[in-house]
């Protein structure tokens, strides 16, 4: 049996071990809760300076820390890995998902991100690995919950909110899939740190072109909620919940570990009418229903890996 297999298998014999049960919380609520904090900080911090100055300095963190611990630093090649996987998943994930929030509700926002694991297991095919009947099943009903989505009253508003999420989970799922089948990072934490500081390279690039700079000299200086928003971003969103992540990939078993992508929808939605006072229809909450259950049939469904 593997040793990342071993730990999983002993924490679904012997309970939740409050290690585990405070990394579900950090993925559960922290990262439900980012996609509020991005529309906070969007109030000074344009789109894509927000997301690459973000990533930018909790990146910068990481690998120092990793480096002070001797860890080896990237090769040259699991740079360029890392810019290419960090082109897509932050630069078309991440700065896609602010560039969208601009416009639509963070609740939908993240309602409509949840269909990411049926894309990655649509783009898995390519290399041979085909789901199961319960897992095309569930593809389907995400799928359809994400076209009844975008017939809501939220999407049909903002035409370039919609072509920007659906643009930002293509580009997740396809940089999460290439980083897994193509182009590995650095191992750990290091290969993150990596990813965050190349995709926030790319952001402030992106920054620059749209004429964001600009933008935020004009609104200088930021608001106190955006800047608190911001620093949360860094430090709860971008250092904590990831670290409890792998934590949880390491010690509990995938489908736990997965969880976040079907809670997490429901907490933003929540917090987006109880906090932001975002308006959701009766029908958005319906069609965020209809994701959510594909989501769920497909992680159950899922294969289970084969260990040594």
């Amino acid at each position: 049996m593997s040793t990342l297999a071993a730990p999983a298998l002993a924490t679904s014999r012997a309970g939740l071990s409050p290690l585990v049960i405070a990394c579900l919380a950090a993925t559960w609520l922290v990262w439900g809760s980012t996609y509020l904090a991005i529309k906070f900080a969007l109030i000074s911090f344009p789109p894509f300076v927000q997301m690459g100055s973000r990533f930018l300095v909790a990146g910068g963190v990481l690998l120092g820390w990793m480096a002070w611990r001797g860890a080896p630093m990237p090769t040259r090649r699991q740079w360029l890995h890392a810019l290419a996987v960090g082109t897509l998943m932050l630069g078309g994930g991440m700065g896609g998902t602010a560039y969208a929030e601009q416009t639509v509700g963070s609740g939908l926002v993240v309602a409509f991100i949840a269909v990411v694991p049926v894309v990655m297991a649509l783009l898995l095919t390519l290399w041979r690995v085909f789901p199961t009947r319960q897992e095309a099943l569930g593809i389907a009903v995400g799928l359809a919950g994400v076209l009844m989505l975008t017939q809501g009253a939220g999407f049909q508003a903002s035409t370039a909110g919609l072509v920007a999420i659906a643009i930002a989970c293509v580009a997740w799922s396809v940089g999460s899939v290439l980083s897994l089948r193509a182009l590995p990072l650095a191992p750990g934490a290091t290969g993150f740190a990596s990813e965050m500081i190349c995709g926030g390279v790319v952001l402030m690039a992106m920054a620059a072109l749209d004429g964001e700079y600009a933008t935020l000299a004009a609104q200088w200086p930021p608001e106190p909620q955006a800047v608190a928003a911001w620093v949360y971003l860094v430090v709860f969103g971008s250092l904590i919940a990831f670290n409890a992540y792998m934590l949880l990939l390491a010690r509990a078993p995938a489908s736990l570990a997965s969880s976040y992508t079907f809670v997490n929808p429901v907490i933003a939605m929540l917090l987006g009418v109880a906090v932001a006072g975002e308006v959701v229809s009766g029908y958005e909450w319906a069609a965020a229903g209809v994701v959510l259950v594909g989501v769920v049939l497909m992680l159950a469904g899922r294969r289970a890996p084969t260990t040594d």
